[in-house]
């Protein structure tokens, strides 16, 4: 019989249709084959309570409570009174403790993946048993608003200034309790570790994967795209902060010169959720902005060529993930790649002024690319899920030996 396992997550990681959720669905797919899982994680979009039964196919229970943001916030106001991030402040949730504590008892669960700050609280919760746990961070959260601070002016950047202050310490504090901490790339990992040198031997960086057998170039897809138009394509939720800031200085910085001289390229903004900053830009000559699609494959497979010009960016990319595994070249900034290891222009370009941008995505419309398959051969043998899972399986059963007594951690 299969050992139980506690998997925890700041959101329903179902369906995979954005960064954190690709992520934690593979994860929990993966380490549902070796544990009857069960799962405990906030809904924020009431589309997807229509989701429980697909994750009820795999997992033995699943608690699914809704989070409403103003609710959480104010739930939350006393610990962030008291110093507590914003962010994580929103996730005090005393149902949500109360299910954690009965699952841990009836089920006699002794493993424990928490996947996001958001979540660890619930993660160390008293037990009489020796549990191995696990918190995956994906990303230094804490470095993002230090990056969003340096950006703003006035009453926004004391207030990210503040969040990305007291993350840093509430991921100290979190890492200090578990037995490893996960990050999505070594940059992430080592960048932790030289924040909290005596922690440096918890911390492993575990990177993402992609699935090859769904995004492949040789299914055959229909195009999106009118006869003659030479696409460059984004995608992404459109309602993440990230994404908003980097197809707005796209379509302001980069985008009029390409258009100077490829009057025949559009760009497609492709995602969910369109912020109106986003929706704003459908104004602009040859941008067209499709909100949600029903598969991004087929933007993906006909695209003259994929952009990432992200300025703000932790981790590693799916998006960028995503359109390598369909052969598609990308021309990204420095930070849009920073979590793929050394760069390989096989993949495309890394460009963070304007002009190169440019520049690169012009040459990029100006010929045909027949290095599709040897990118996606390429992006494939280096980001396995399979591989993902087993390293985070080994780390569960090697935080079983020689555990003393838990005790509940403060």
């Amino acid at each position: 019989m299969k050992p139980d396992l506690l998997f925890l997550a700041h959101r329903i990681p179902y369906p995979p249709d954005k960064g954190d959720k690709i992520r934690s669905f593979h994860l929990l797919a993966g380490l549902a084959r070796h544990y009857r899982v069960h799962l405990g994680a906030f809904v924020d979009d009431p589309d997807d309570v229509a989701h429980a039964e697909s994750l009820r196919e795999f997992c033995a229970s699943v608690y699914l409570p809704r989070l409403r943001p103003l609710v959480g916030d104010l739930r939350g106001l006393p610990d962030t009174v008291r110093g507590a991030p914003l962010s994580l402040a929103r996730y005090n949730h005393a149902r949500f403790a109360r299910w954690v504590g009965h699952s841990l008892r009836q089920h006699g669960i002794s493993r424990v993946f928490a996947f996001s700050a958001a979540v660890g609280r619930y993660g160390l919760a008293r037990t009489p048993r020796h549990i191995s746990r696990i918190m995956d961070f994906v990303d230094v959260d804490s470095e993002k608003w230090s990056q969003y601070a340096e950006r703003e002016r006035g009453p926004l950047r004391l207030i990210y200034a503040r969040e990305a202050h007291t993350l840093r310490l509430a991921e100290a504090r979190l890492a200090a309790a578990y037995d490893a901490s996960l990050f999505v790339s070594a940059e992430e990992a080592a960048l932790f570790a030289s924040r909290h040198p005596a922690l440096r031997g918890r911390v492993q960086a575990i990177p993402n994967g992609v699935d090859g057998r769904y995004f492949d170039p040789a299914s055959g897809y229909p195009c999106p795209y009118a006869p003659g138009v030479r696409a460059v394509v984004f995608t992404g939720a459109m309602d993440y902060q990230a994404n908003v800031d980097g197809v707005v200085w796209f379509c302001r910085e980069v985008w009029p010169t390409i258009r100077a001289t490829h009057p025949e390229a559009r760009f497609f903004i492709v995602g969910r959720r369109p912020a109106p900053a986003v929706r704003t830009l459908a104004n602009e000559a040859g941008v067209e902005v499709t909100g949600r699609v029903p598969d991004v494959r087929p933007y993906l497979a006909h695209a003259a060529v994929a952009c990432a010009p992200l300025r703000v960016a932790r981790g590693v990319q799916n998006k960028v993930l995503e359109a390598l595994a369909m052969g598609q070249s990308v021309v990204g900034t420095s930070a849009a790649w920073e979590g793929l290891g050394p760069f390989d222009m096989l993949f495309g370009d890394q460009v963070d002024d304007p002009a190169g941008f440019a520049r690169a995505i012009s040459a990029r419309l100006e010929r045909d690319d027949a290095l599709g398959h040897a990118r996606r051969e390429a992006i494939l043998g280096r980001f396995s899920w399979t591989q993902t899972v087993d390293r985070c399986r080994a780390l569960l059963e090697s935080g079983l030996d020689d555990k003393p007594m838990e005790r509940e951690a403060s």
